[in-house]
């Protein structure tokens, strides 16, 4: 079963800046493991654009989609067997990122 990790970040309250060797440690483990398909981080808020194309001309907008304290920070996509397996590597990423992560299956 894939699922989408979503690592989310707070404005008020960011996450270490120093976490990069652990991450990279815990990515590796993952890759060890076979659980890793894909991941990447995200640039801040400000380098988002918005793109709605539902009416007849499309609106191009700076910014993230919605204004928000948090905001996505960047994700993993893991393949593992269990659900509860994913929820134990998710709590071991939020520990490792120092972020909150929100696990979400594909459907």
């Amino acid at each position: 079963m894939r699922y989408l990790v979503s690592v989310i970040d707070d404005k008020e309250n960011p996450g270490s800046t120093d976490r990069q060797p652990v991450i990279s440690e815990f990515n590796e483990r993952l890759i060890a493991d076979g659980y890793w398909v894909f991941a990447g981080g995200l640039a801040d808020t400000t380098a988002a654009t918005v793109i709605d194309n539902r009416g007849n001309e499309a609106i191009v907008s700076d910014g993230p989609f919605v204004e928000s304290k948090e905001y996505l920070a960047g994700v993993w996509v893991w393949e593992v067997p269990t659900p509860e397996l994913a929820q134990d590597l998710a709590t071991q990423a939020s520990n490792i990122c120092d972020r909150k992560i929100e696990l979400r299956p594909f459907q």
